[in-house]
């Protein structure tokens, strides 16, 4: 059953680029179209080398960004069911929400952002509308996938409403408007709790499985040791290894539950979508107290995984690589490949952003290669488990 307050993709906004009846192919709705245009993007494949916690790992068990957004649009779907939400507009946000992300994860990020920071600065979320929107070109008839403007709307704003607009968000929102002020679908409200319930956890299992962190340690968080002790009575005789996935299990199930009951709750008496955007605050939340329990899981992981010293070397090291990939191509823009030389514009800032463009679009392994082929040398230190 639709809720009330589901978006619908018979009455979505439409597209930047009106489409042609005669060129939709086969029985989809606006927003499973959206959802297909994106699996089947190369930007989408490119995530499945690009860094999700993990610089570059030799193990084939380690999370990339691909593999984190699957994870995510799995969650997603979950709870827009259960809200009776529309499952392909949550599924499309879920899987396209990384996209814009550089190699290297945060460190590539912050490497681009000091490269432009005369021309604008870089930021992950507006690359993400910007490749959807502009880069990845693979019809006839326009640029961009030409998305509907429901899953525009929800990348841009997923995190809120937003106040501080960066030059590329600018830019796509003047030439098609995406009410930046107000709050955006309930779809996109979840897309972006569903990813903090995935990164929540998932890194858990993959700090686990690392070394970075150790089960005593977590255990110091009480919401944690409560729901390991439960499991320890239930099976008492499992291998640890089992236990620990049956841990980020039940983490997963206890926030998605909380998510739908809060949610559920707050979303009475919403007649339409856009009762969700006038709404003035988020409607998809936590519970007061399973806010508190994930701020402080949060500054844990902060403290004892993003922040190890191990993982701050790596992305140090990080860091250099994509700027000094930044300044090869600003020297000698020849030493880009596939096109991206015969595009590239003569004056600034656009002809920086451009770079940072083909940059954003690499692999951390394609980076790599691109670095030793220019430097002479396979850079070090870019593995941290």
């Amino acid at each position: 059953m639709r809720a009330a307050y589901a978006s619908d993709p018979a009455q979505s906004r439409g597209r930047e680029f009106p489409l042609e009846a005669a060129l939709a192919r086969g029985p989809r709705s606006q927003f499973q179209r959206d959802r297909d245009r994106i699996v089947h993007s190369i930007a989408f494949r490119r995530l499945r080398h690009k860094t999700q916690v993990f610089v570059a790992p030799d193990g084939d068990h380690y999370r990339v960004r691909l593999t984190h957004s699957l994870e995510v649009a799995q969650i997603g779907r979950v709870i827009a069911r259960a809200l009776g939400l529309d499952e392909d507009l949550t599924e499309a946000l879920c899987l396209a929400h990384d996209i814009g992300h550089p190699p290297f994860g945060h460190a590539g990020e912050d490497a681009l952002n000091a490269a432009l920071e005369r021309h604008g600065g870089f930021d992950h979320n507006a690359q993400s509308l910007r490749i959807l929107m502009r880069i990845e070109s693979p019809y006839c008839e326009h640029d961009g996938l030409n998305l509907s403007w429901e899953v525009l709307e929800g990348l841009a704003k997923h995190n809120g409403p937003v106040g501080m607009v960066n030059w590329a968000l600018a830019e796509l929102d003047a030439a098609y408007p995406l009410d930046l002020t107000t709050w955006p679908s309930l779809e996109a409200q979840v897309a972006a709790i569903a990813d903090d319930i995935a990164y929540d956890n998932h890194d858990i299992d993959d700090g686990l499985r690392a070394g970075f962190l150790e089960l005593d340690e977590l255990l110091t968080l009480d919401s944690v040791a409560d729901q390991w002790r439960a499991i320890e009575r239930k099976f008492p005789a499992a291998p640890q290894d089992r236990r620990l996935r049956e841990l980020v299990r039940s983490q997963i199930g206890w926030m998605v539950n909380d998510v739908i009951a809060e949610t559920n709750a707050r979303a009475q008496g919403m007649d339409c979508a856009d009762d969700v955007r006038a709404a003035g605050q988020a409607t998809c939340v936590f519970s007061t107290g399973l806010a508190a329990h994930e701020r402080r899981l949060k500054r844990f992981m902060y403290d004892r995984l993003y922040h190890h010293p191990q993982q701050l070397q790596t992305a140090e090291r990080a860091r250099a690589v994509t700027a000094e990939l930044f300044a090869a191509y600003a020297q000698d823009p020849a030493l880009m490949e596939g096109g991206w030389v015969s595009r590239l514009p003569s004056d600034e800032p656009h002809r920086s952003r451009h770079i940072a463009d083909y940059i954003a679009g690499m692999t951390d392994r394609f980076a790599i290669a691109s670095h030793a082929a220019i430097y002479g040398r396979t850079p070090e230190g870019l593995r941290n488990v």
